[in-house]
């Protein structure tokens, strides 16, 4: 367990394990507890890395909303990997974190070995879209301004509500969750690397975006979870674990 600085902004991460590095991002309102099955049944073959996106977790969260964007928290992820010597890694994310893994391969494609898309989508074409999607992010964001963490008490992925305060996760919907142009979808179809698409059969808004990423990205392996929910990785941990493992062993 270790923080870097980022310009005054602490970055929590986690490794364990050694050898080809995989790097883990949780969604919003999540922390990086999210990936503790797959820490725990990984390690014996990667070093698995995860981290608290800012705003969330044991990261900070700065009381400037300019010090929350897609272009720093992607920044944030090159910024990890460099901490954990890793010049190349294996990126993957869950929802939020499947859409910065995107981002991530469009700003820093020469550090991607592969992709691993968790129940999340690639964003939107048409303005109509993102607007709709930004009025959500902003709801998200008024609605922990109002309640605080109250919804979170019990959430599975935050680990008891680890979060610091419900400021910073209001102010990461405000300046991580929007998208400002196609950038992401319009990417797909000039992915190089090998990249698995994941969901769970019950994540119903999910199912679509999930065929969309399949189709759109070359040689894209697509699996779909018996059983699971949007938090497929913690809803059938052993099912998922064994999906990654089998696309890791694949190439990795």
């Amino acid at each position: 367990m270790a923080y870097i600085d980022r310009g005054g902004v602490r970055i929590w991460y986690e490794t364990a394990g050694s050898g080809p590095t995989l790097l883990l991002t949780h969604g919003f309102s999540a922390t990086s507890f999210a990936w503790q099955p797959q820490m725990a049944a990984l390690s014996d073959a990667y070093q698995v890395v995860v981290w608290d996106i800012r705003g969330h977790g044991r990261s900070d969260s700065p009381d400037d909303p300019a010090a929350y964007s897609e272009a720093l928290t992607v920044a944030d992820m090159a910024a990890v990997l460099d901490a954990v010597d890793a010049e190349r890694a294996v990126i993957g994310g869950l929802s939020l974190g499947g859409y910065l893994s995107l981002a991530f391969n469009i700003s820093h494609p020469e550090r991607v070995a592969g992709l691993v898309l968790c129940d999340t989508g690639p964003g939107y074409r048409r303005p109509e879209g993102r607007d709709a999607w930004n009025r959500l992010a902003v709801g998200r964001a008024r609605h922990f301004e109002k309640h605080g963490l109250k919804s979170l008490e019990n959430h599975p992925l935050t680990h008891g509500g680890r979060h610091k305060g419900p400021q910073g996760l209001a102010l990461a919907a405000r300046g991580i969750l929007p998208q400002q142009d196609a950038r992401v979808i319009d990417s797909l179809p000039t992915i190089a690397v090998p990249t698995l698409v994941l969901v769970g059969e019950h994540d119903e808004r999910f199912l679509a975006p999930t065929d969309y990423l399949a189709d759109r990205i070359p040689g894209a392996s697509k699996v779909i979870l018996e059983g699971a929910g949007h938090n497929a990785n913690v809803d059938q941990p052993e099912a998922f674990n064994a999906a990654l493992r089998d696309f890791l062993a694949s190439f990795c």
